[in-house]
């Protein structure tokens, strides 16, 4: 067994796919960006400003993803527990208003040091902006799942997607009866 670089049957290394190759450096000008940003402000204003405001961030930033994580948590405290006075009530609808995704990457995005990773923070945060993110994120999950098809893996994924009028779920196991279990061929057989 080798550890060295992977090859193909021609002894060339494998090409690698679009994303590998910019994310890499996606992530390269992002930080030059944000330290250029970071020297700028802190040429206008003075570096007690920068280190306040990456401070407040982080802060902030705990705060949002604290307060999430408590709402994420009260919501599924609420639907496990059985509905009052017989009335049915579809799961997420005790007042909430969506999932907490884009609210803890906001929070996570203001914990990250950078005045531009706050600003897309922040755009998680405000209710108008995370409506039209959670809008084009929704809709780039649609176009995925349709190029799936059917199968297995387009199974699965419309499967996790379903959504039921009533909000019911029922909880099961699936026992498959294909072959019966072979005997066990690793200790003594006890008498019958």
């Amino acid at each position: 067994m080798t550890f060295g670089a992977q090859q193909t049957m021609d002894g060339r290394p494998p090409k690698r796919g679009r994303a590998r190759r910019l994310i890499p450096l996606a992530v390269a000008v992002w930080a030059v960006l944000e330290i250029w940003l970071l020297m700028m402000v802190a040429d206008a204003a003075g570096g007690l400003t920068v280190l306040a405001l990456l401070a407040g961030g982080v802060l902030l930033g705990g705060f949002v993803i604290k307060r999430a994580g408590r709402r994420a948590w009260k919501r599924l405290t609420e639907s496990l527990q059985p509905p009052k006075d017989g009335a049915t009530q579809a799961p997420g609808t005790a007042g909430s208003t969506g999932g907490n995704g884009l609210t803890m990457l906001g929070g996570l995005l203001l914990m990250v040091p950078g005045l531009l990773s706050d600003a897309a923070g922040l755009l998680c945060l405000f209710p108008p902006t995370r409506a039209l993110l959670r809008k084009g994120l929704q809709r780039g999950v649609d176009r995925r799942a349709a190029a799936f098809g059917p199968g297995p893996l387009g199974d699965a994924f419309q499967q996790a997607r379903m959504h039921r009028p009533d909000g019911k779920v029922v909880q099961g196991e699936v026992i498959r009866d294909d072959e019966p279990p072979a005997p066990r061929q690793d200790g003594p057989r006890l008498p019958r």
